[in-house]
């Protein structure tokens, strides 16, 4: 199944979270819950919180042991700090501007985690969308390798050499697409959607074995393109796909979102 990508990512957002804690100015009152105190600094227990909120939300149990390691993490992390602060780090305008960034991140993970809980994907759109997806790659993938290059006169004489007798996979060598070129310009299986328009329309014409024989253009240069060979796409069953079409529902949700919030903002 093709699986679009992203430009928002939970997941790399909840990376941040590691790391704000790290520079976040303290004003927890010294009476609130501590893991510690280092050089009379209070260690808040919801830094320590946040932690093993992280690692429990990998799969790591939460033991005394997980704690007391992150306990440990956190001082180590306080005594640097506090030696940073001496020497200034935090007056530096670079230093600064990573600071906020990191703030940030940490906002917008908890609220856009917040958007998605509250607006579940449900079970009627999944199956819309294992629809939509299905429609779009069609029922047939294909097999198939090509050679590109950036001049049709080039494309015109490989195509020469193939009719005169040279291998494909030797040709290949002189392609332009460094993904395929040393696998003798081998595409392995896609359906004709993963492909732009002139080349998978060429590639759908052509009977097993055979190659194209007049050059095909697209933006990318020009292609010489043979299908090795083709079969009946199968889609696993919609119920296995729920984790993943339940993500892409997600993302394209908070995009919308996203753009949303964008279109209304006041930009000058």
């Amino acid at each position: 199944m093709n699986r679009a990508q992203f430009r928002c990512s939970l997941v790399a957002l909840a990376a941040l979270l590691c790391v704000a804690p790290v520079f976040a100015k303290d004003e927890t009152p010294k009476s609130a819950a501590a893991v510690a105190t280092v050089n009379g600094k209070v260690i808040p227990k919801n830094r320590a919180d946040a932690l093993v909120n992280a690692q429990t939300a990998q799969g790591q149990a939460d033991t005394e042991e997980l704690r007391k390691a992150i306990r440990e993490e956190l001082v180590r992390r306080e005594v640097i700090v506090q030696e940073a602060l001496k020497k200034g780090f935090d007056k530096k305008s670079e230093i600064q501007g990573q600071m906020e960034l990191a703030r940030q991140g940490v906002l917008i993970n908890a609220y856009l985690g917040d958007y998605v809980r509250r607006n579940p994907v449900t079970e009627e759109a999944m199956k819309r969308e294992y629809d939509t997806i299905k429609q779009q790659l069609g029922d047939k993938e294909y097999k198939a390798r090509h050679i590109l290059v950036e001049k049709e006169d080039e494309a015109k004489d490989i195509i020469a050499k193939l009719k005169k007798g040279d291998k494909f996979e030797d040709l290949a060598k002189q392609s332009k697409d460094p993904g395929s070129k040393e696998r003798g310009g081998d595409l392995g299986w896609a359906a004709p959607s993963s492909y732009v328009k002139p080349f998978s329309e060429a590639m759908v014409k052509l009977a097993k074995g055979k190659y194209t024989e007049t050059p095909v253009k697209t933006d990318f240069g020009y292609h010489v393109i043979l299908l090795e060979d083709s079969r009946e796409l199968k889609l696993p069953p919609v119920d296995e796909a729920k984790a993943q079409l339940s993500q892409r529902l997600q993302q394209q949700m908070v995009e919308r979102h996203v753009m949303e919030l964008r279109g209304k903002a006041k930009v000058d």
